[in-house]
């Protein structure tokens, strides 16, 4: 949900882009937010949707079945001029990481997402501190370098 207006936004303003890729996972697909609208993306020609669900135990998904990271074996990119956004669940950004440092993607072209962390959104609370870094004022998007940077980030 964090990253559907970048979506768009790309979307809507396809020229600005090579290409766009969505690769967007969720544990079954009754948990998947926006599904209906993410479905319909399937159809599209002007970009790649891949989805995909951990597990389809009634056989009916329409996508992928497997852990998001299956998906990096689906599309080829040249990491020196594609940028990778990640959002998702802490465990889940172990695994995406470790696949997007196996396709060589420059560190400052992985921008992670840590709205997770906020709470009151204007640097009084504290919760969202990360090190020295408040995630409401400094982000919530930072770079995996950052986050190599400030270990606690991740």
């Amino acid at each position: 949900a964090p990253l559907r207006s970048l979506l768009w936004y790309a979307l809507d303003n396809r020229s600005l882009f090579k290409e766009v890729i969505l690769m967007f996972g969720a544990k079954v697909a009754e948990e998947m937010l926006f599904k209906y609208e993410l479905l319909t993306l399937l159809d599209r020609t002007d970009m790649k949707c891949l989805l995909t669900v951990d597990k389809d135990e009634e056989g009916t998904w329409p996508a992928q079945v497997g852990v998001v990271t299956k998906l990096f074996d689906l599309v080829e990119v040249d990491p020196k001029i594609t940028y990778a956004t990640v959002c998702g669940p802490p465990i889940m950004y172990r695994f995406v990481l470790k696949k997007l440092l196996e396709k060589n993607f420059p560190k400052d072209r992985i921008l992670m997402s840590l709205e997770r962390k906020m709470k009151c959104g204007v640097g009084k609370c504290g919760h969202c501190m990360i090190g020295y870094k408040y995630t409401c004022i400094d982000g919530p998007i930072f770079t995996y370098w950052d986050a190599i940077n400030l270990p606690e980030m991740i």
